[in-house]
């Protein structure tokens, strides 16, 4: 009989509403600078994928993150769903670079497409998103995920329904 070695991970984040509310009165790109510069904290999420802001620009971002074991499904391989965290991420931020204050957004569907295998030896990863067709109802973004050599790993569409909050 195998003698299971577990392990512990210990995650801490801010309360999200209270960015939530920052957010509403700062355009998003704004909003994403202020992540980017620890001004505002972080998505609790992020916490989960050992995800890093790298930079955002109008209807452009771009994230770190690295995989390890907690992320592992049963067949000793990152799961998918960190794939699609990073890629429903990264298409979501850069929809949000292009709204001004008072607008949000939220994901209508994700398209992912597994293109390489992802484990803890891959090391940290770059997910990339950017606008491909900017709205006032509704946004399209594209996102990619690749190792430090440049590979491509997956890759995503996304649409984003964009409408007004309060008021």
């Amino acid at each position: 009989m195998m003698t299971e070695v577990l392990q512990q991970k210990t995650i801490e984040w801010a309360d999200p509403k209270e960015s939530a509310m920052q957010a509403l009165a700062l355009s998003g790109l704004d909003f994403l600078s202020k992540i980017g510069s620890g001004e505002i904290p972080s998505a609790p999420i992020g916490a989960h994928m050992n995800m890093r802001f790298v930079s955002a620009e109008v209807g452009k971002v771009v994230f770190a993150a690295t995989p390890d074991e907690s992320h592992y499904n049963p067949i000793g391989s990152v799961h998918g769903g960190f794939y699609a965290t990073l890629l429903d991420s990264a298409c979501g931020c850069a929809v949000q670079t292009t709204l001004p204050a008072g607008q949000a957004y939220t994901s209508l569907d994700l398209n992912v497409s597994f293109l390489r295998q992802i484990t803890a030896a891959t090391g940290e990863v770059t997910v990339r998103g950017w606008v491909t067709k900017p709205g006032r109802k509704a946004a399209f973004a594209q996102a990619e995920i690749t190792d430090a050599d440049g590979k491509l790993l997956a890759t995503a569409t996304s649409s984003c329904a964009v409408f007004p909050v309060g008021g």
